[in-house]
């Protein structure tokens, strides 16, 4: 599972409002009436700054292609990259997106007897009907995938210094297996690297390898101290996105140099309406199969920015490189000199991960030869007692 779950077009508005952030406890209370004031403080700026020309940039890259985003890279100009990634990074690890019509999520969820695809993201749906959820995470849980060439180009950005922070959709958690830690990350909608029970009394958390045991048993996780169900920290519908989402993009996205966004439609928001709080001057790079976030031509004629412009004459800024996303971190990587080495660390990286699991299999195949050498031996007889 790697891409959050979006919901059909008609309830798109409604989930925005869902996802305002709203704390879980009183200490967040501030920073999360902050950011959606900031939201619409920028809102209003973006606006006035758009209907009455102000703040007009200066043209950064030297063409609208994948060279001129190299060669602003290579001028030493560029030192805070942002990366918005979706489920298109983690396809080619074999983690199905949602939507594909033929081999997506939901087009697969038949055996589940849902009332509709979306319900099995539902948490109302969740709290009364649990397992189809862990029948589908025992399918797709973390640990049985390796990164992708996309993932260990970002871990490359960041071993260089050009990383400022991934902003993530996936809950697969392979950017941390590639070797993003926890701050180098924002993982949007959420992730299973840990879980929490959902009684509001309790809380108590789990970590993943505790949530493996139990999807792997066939147990309906449940809290060890109030038998109340245990959740991975995934955003499900009806759920508000984590607050430090919405308190490090007000931080980061000003200060970005430049914006990579790969493997998303950009279609489900908040996240969708990052790629406008970047500064009018920031390059923005989509890799993706196909143009996605291309701003709306109405709202254009109403002074509403933030939308991605490849085609038009007013193009300064927004480059489109479509292809799959490893090919195009591939691409970028050549033109950047990189390219031997970024296959070098994906080559290294996935023969840790081969030995490690080699390791774990040992160790499994001991314990049950064990197991079965104790089952089978002999039973000393019991002395008989004397009369």
């Amino acid at each position: 599972m790697s891409d959050a779950p979006e919901l059909p077009k008609e309830e798109e508005e409604e989930r925005e409002e869902e996802l305002t952030p709203e704390p879980e406890d009183q200490s967040d209370d501030s920073s999360g009436e902050e950011a959606a004031g900031n939201t619409e403080m920028d809102f209003l700026r973006n606006l006035f700054s758009s209907t009455l020309g102000l703040g007009s940039a200066d043209k950064v890259l030297d063409e609208l292609t994948l060279d001129g985003v190299a060669q602003y890279i290579k001028s030493g100009k560029c030192k805070n990259i942002l990366c918005m990634v979706g489920a298109g990074i983690s396809t080619s690890a074999g983690i199905p997106d949602f939507r594909s019509p033929e081999t997506g999520l939901y087009a697969n969820m038949q055996k589940y007897n849902l009332p509709y695809p979306e319900a099995i993201f539902q948490i109302d749906y969740f709290k009364k009907h649990p397992e189809p959820f862990f029948a589908l995470a025992k399918e797709l849980y973390p640990g049985q995938f390796k990164p992708t060439i996309c993932h260990y180009f970002m871990k490359l950005l960041k071993d260089k210094g050009h990383l400022r922070r991934c902003y993530t959709q996936n809950i697969d958690t392979l950017e941390r297996v590639a070797g993003l830690e926890g701050d180098d990350l924002i993982e949007a909608h959420g992730t299973f690297f840990t879980s929490h029970c959902v009684s509001f009394c309790c809380r108590q958390e789990y970590n993943l390898d505790w949530m493996r045991d139990k999807i792997f048993s066939e147990d309906i996780p449940r809290c060890d101290k109030c038998s109340s169900l245990v959740k991975p920290d995934i955003v499900f519908f009806g759920e508000s996105l984590p607050v430090r989402f919405f308190t490090s993009m007000k931080m980061d996205f000003p200060r970005c140099d430049l914006l990579i966004i790969m493997g998303t439609s950009l279609q489900v928001q908040p996240f969708a309406g990052l790629v406008g709080r970047v500064s009018k001057g920031c390059p923005r790079l989509l890799i993706n199969m196909e143009k996605a976030g291309q701003a709306d031509p109405l709202f254009g004629l109403l002074g509403f920015g933030g939308g991605m412009d490849f085609d038009s004459e007013k193009a300064y800024r927004d480059v489109a490189h479509i292809s799959t996303c490893d090919d195009g971190c591939l691409a970028l990587a050549e033109l950047l000199g990189w390219k031997v080495e970024l296959e070098e660390l994906v080559k290294q990286e996935h023969a840790r991960i081969d030995g490690q699991e080699k390791e774990k299999e040992k160790v499994g195949e001991s314990k049950g030869a064990a197991a079965e050498v104790s089952a089978a031996a002999p039973v000393a007889p019991e002395p008989k007692k004397e009369e």
